[in-house]
């Protein structure tokens, strides 16, 4: 956990120009101990500094003002490449940048993933949302060079029972998570609440794709799996920042990627998919949502 020698006097690693003693001394103490007893424990890395968490939660306010203003304006009739076009200059023009675009040569600037698509559906001129259609708009932003990420499920038009029920459930099951987000719990109490729920409305719950750390860069450790037991995984300790976005299926969990654009993600079956992402941290008493 240490790869070094700090002084209790000596300033601290975060950078907080406070006196170890009187900033991450106890945590170190604490982390250590429970590293001793054979619990899993984040890395210095995976903790923000408040002046990263000001930061990140910046970017957060302008993403979530991304998703609000897709929410005004998307409708059955429109192309999904006009979701990109709209996210794209709006984030421009209120300076950030779209995380997206050219992200290991993913091509445009937000995910659109409609129906039975999980998750990386590319946004196309030729892909129009029609009455019915279920839709994931996962949107990352760069600001002052920090990232925050969040997506948010759109009904277009009336849908399914089936279907609303299934977007519904999916965000009911994200936000039953929150409480379990507090120092000294585990990520893996985050994939048991949500998976217990996913189950016991007869869904299943993608296991191999999940959250994952943000906030200096796109994709940091650790990786959050929305399937899980609890008092098991990582020990959460404040100043980690990360995604919920639980990927559930109606259908089955199985799923394949489009071969010839590398990147969509479709269930096997066919059935409808449905994902809630929130970026988040914990604090010193429980947790901050910093876009959703």
């Amino acid at each position: 956990m240490l790869p070094f020698k700090i002084g209790r006097n000596d300033p601290c690693w975060c950078g907080s120009g406070k006196k170890y003693k009187l900033c991450h001394m106890g945590m170190d103490e604490k982390l250590r101990e429970l590293k001793r007893m054979g619990e899993i424990v984040p890395k210095r890395k995976m903790i923000k500094t408040p002046e990263q968490i000001d930061g990140i939660r910046k970017a957060g306010v302008l993403n979530t003002a991304i998703l609000d203003m897709v929410g005004e304006h998307i409708h059955a009739g429109m192309s999904t490449e006009e979701i990109n076009t709209l996210v794209h200059e709006y984030t421009i023009a209120h300076g950030g940048i779209p995380a997206p675009l050219n992200y290991e040569g993913f091509p445009k600037s937000v995910c659109t993933s409609i129906n039975d698509v999980i998750c990386h559906g590319i946004p196309s001129p030729d892909e129009i949302l029609k009455e019915g259609d279920i839709i994931n708009v996962d949107v990352t932003t760069i600001l002052d060079g920090y990232y925050a990420d969040a997506s948010r499920m759109f009904c277009i038009g009336e849908v399914s029972p089936e279907a609303k029920k299934l977007v519904e459930d999916t965000k009911k099951a994200v936000d039953m998570a929150l409480p379990y987000l507090k120092p000294w719990g585990h990520l893996g109490d985050i994939g048991a609440v949500i998976s217990n729920f996913a189950y016991s409305e007869g869904y299943s719950v993608v296991e191999e794709i999940g959250g994952h750390g943000v906030g200096i860069q796109f994709h940091e450790d650790p990786y959050v799996c929305h399937i899980g037991e609890f008092d098991t995984g990582m020990v959460l300790v404040p100043g980690m920042v990360f995604t919920i976005e639980p990927m559930i299926n109606a259908g089955g969990e199985d799923f394949y990627q489009d071969e010839e654009n590398g990147w969509t993600i479709y269930t096997m079956d066919g059935s409808l998919s449905a994902q809630w992402e929130y970026t988040v941290a914990i604090t010193e008493d429980g947790y901050e949502i910093l876009t959703h």
